[in-house]
């Protein structure tokens, strides 16, 4: 049966899979890529600690039975020093004992083999869409102050109102902060439907967004990378030159 493509995004999350069966692993990982995912492989248990401790994935898949050490202590020793990457455990369809030790060591979420490539997929984007979610309550991105509980945003003395829309669309490009962050990623993150990658819906967002934060500024903060998406971002010698979390401006 001809496989249909999947969705495809500009921006590519990178996911470690943790798999000794080297057939199903190659799959996964085929399948991933050809969904634009970046994809690092791993076949034991020590190897797969060592990756994700060293690298930064967006997710792990991780099967459960695992040369070396398993797959239930690769997720213990993770949470135990503090890596709270999102883990999908492989197991058994019908192995409830594993699921309940995988989640009890700190998983997020389990698929039984076999299961539907589609599924994973799904899921995979399930969690880290939930991470992406976990936003700070205060931003600043040089002299542009948000607060994410009072949705209240602030360009140097400067209080900016904006519709719930455009703070969404805001959260998520200072989330990002220096990174681009592609259309389809705005279409899931702020209007829930990545489907609709070309809908000019994003355009009209972005060119309001920017009247409203840069306008009358010296500097530029919301940048537009045509064809591929919108990022916001300041040089480390601009205003403030800080990142991230921070105490708010001062307030008139």
């Amino acid at each position: 049966m001809e496989r249909k493509p999947w969705p495809t995004y500009v921006h590519s999350m990178h996911i470690l899979v943790v798999e000794d069966d080297h057939p199903l692993r190659a799959s996964i990982a085929r399948g991933l890529r050809e969904a634009s995912f970046q994809v690092d492989e791993a076949a034991t248990g020590p190897e797969g600690l060592s990756k994700a401790t060293a690298g930064e994935y967006d997710a792990v898949v991780l099967d459960i039975l695992l040369p070396g050490i398993d797959g239930v202590e690769v997720c213990r020793e993770l949470r135990a020093h503090d890596n709270w990457v999102p883990i999908l455990i492989l197991t058994a369809l019908d192995a409830v004992e594993q699921r309940i030790t995988g989640l009890n060591a700190g998983a997020d979420d389990y698929l039984g083999k076999p299961f539907d490539f589609g599924e994973l997929l799904a899921r995979l984007q399930a969690l880290t869409r939930r991470r992406s979610q976990e936003v700070a309550p205060e931003i600043q991105v040089g002299d542009l102050f948000i607060d994410t509980r009072r949705r209240f945003v602030q360009r140097g003395e400067r209080a900016i109102e904006l519709t719930a829309r455009e703070f969404d669309f805001l959260v998520c490009l200072a989330r990002n902060v220096g990174r681009v962050v592609s259309r389809g990623e705005l279409l899931a993150e702020v209007w829930g439907d990545p489907g609709h990658a070309h809908s000019n819906v994003i355009d009209v967002y972005a060119s309001r967004l920017r009247r409203k934060i840069d306008q009358g500024e010296d500097m530029v903060l919301v940048t537009t990378l045509r064809g591929v998406g919108y990022m916001i971002d300041v040089p480390e010698d601009g205003p403030s030159g800080r990142r991230g979390p921070s105490q708010p401006p001062s307030r008139r």
